[in-house]
């Protein structure tokens, strides 16, 4: 006797809000607003608004650099924040130059 199919199991999508990419939640980088300004999340259950980025350094600087970001997470980014996230776009595209 043949064993029924198991279910398949249910993946969360997001997209990126820079370049509208739709994925897995897991392969998107959550950032987070809170009263210290954007924070990364890693582990996806911070709260707080969120927002999400993919891996591309491309779209961590348009971030930095457009309101983008500040529209998703409905608040204004202080050049702390700006800074905050050039600087996460450099090491992105290091991690992403050592992967290849």
């Amino acid at each position: 006797m043949t064993q029924p199919a198991k279910p398949r199991k249910h993946i969360p999508m997001r997209t990126c809000v820079v370049c509208r990419q739709t994925t897995a939640k897991r392969s998107l980088v959550r950032l987070v607003r809170t009263t210290e300004g954007v924070q990364v999340d890693p582990s996806g259950k911070r709260n707080g608004r969120g927002a999400y980025l993919c891996h591309q350094s491309t779209c961590w600087q348009r971030a930095a650099q457009s309101d983008v970001l500040a529209k998703a997470l409905r608040t204004a980014l202080t050049e702390a924040d700006r800074a905050y996230l050039q600087a996460m776009a450099l090491q992105v595209a290091a991690q992403r130059d050592e992967a290849s």
